[in-house]
């Protein structure tokens, strides 16, 4: 009867991972969402997702990064906090980026997009999962992350 159970529990335990491993290499297929009408893409209903564009979606909303002057080393900044923080730049323009982040264990995809207001001097921010439900703050943090290095770096 024990044994029975074991080997239940195993083929569970076995199944469960096999799942995160498809999930993984599903959300490796993906892409940013991108820029819709001027302005980051709004977040889904799901809680792994968060933007600085939509201050009336109080559940996913983050402060934009307001600086003093966007200057032609901005963007320069924005990359380099976005390397050393592990994402891999997937596009580029003068105002956007796009950038993904890979998880070490099942290799989840993250997608990290930031859009540069020149008018408001303004760095607005979207971080979201590519699959699954929760991200336990990850993407929340993520954003955080980023947005210190940007200052430190433009307060130089």
């Amino acid at each position: 009867m024990v044994k029975n159970i074991l080997i239940i529990l195993l083929f569970l335990i076995i199944l469960f991972i096999i799942a995160f491993i498809v999930l993984g290499y599903h959300s490796r297929s993906g892409e940013p969402s991108g820029i819709s009408e001027g302005r980051l893409s709004e977040c889904p209903e799901k809680p792994n997702c968060v933007c600085s564009e939509y201050k009336e979606d109080t559940d996913h909303y983050i402060e934009p990064l307001i600086i003093p002057h966007i200057t032609s080393d901005t963007l320069n900044i924005i990359l380099n906090s976005i390397h050393e923080t592990g994402g891999t730049i997937e596009a580029e323009s003068r105002d956007y980026l796009a950038a993904a982040y890979s998880s070490s264990v099942f290799g989840f995809v993250d997608d990290l997009e930031v859009r540069i207001d020149h008018k408001e001097n303004e760095i607005h921010f979207r971080s979201a999962s590519r699959v699954g439900r929760s991200d336990l703050g990850v993407n929340r943090k993520r954003v955080g992350s980023v947005k210190s290095l940007i200052l430190s770096k433009i307060k130089g």
